[in-house]
């Protein structure tokens, strides 16, 4: 599921550290979150599209291979992350 543009820069200036950020940590964190939740809602309707679930898994390894990274770098970051996105850790 792509994200709509303007869904996916409100989501960026809200995790943005500068003007010009676009690709930080905790951006790719929460642009991966939304399209998870995105695809959630897909699957209550479409309960046996296996092959979007694979691609959903493998968007929620990236993402947690992501918050590792994050909290070894910046553990007060990382902590606003997943407190923004109210992420279970």
């Amino acid at each position: 599921m792509v994200l709509v543009k303007e869904k996916r820069t409100a989501v960026i200036d809200q995790f943005k550290s500068h003007s010009k950020d676009t690709g930080s940590t905790s951006v790719q964190i929460a642009l991966f979150t939304e399209k998870i939740n995105s695809l959630s809602d897909h699957f209550k309707a479409h309960k046996k599209d296996f092959h979007s679930r694979r691609g959903l898994l493998m968007m929620i390894g990236k993402r947690r291979r992501l918050l590792g990274y994050l909290k070894k770098q910046d553990p007060q970051k990382y902590q606003q992350t997943i407190t923004k996105l109210d992420l279970r850790k």
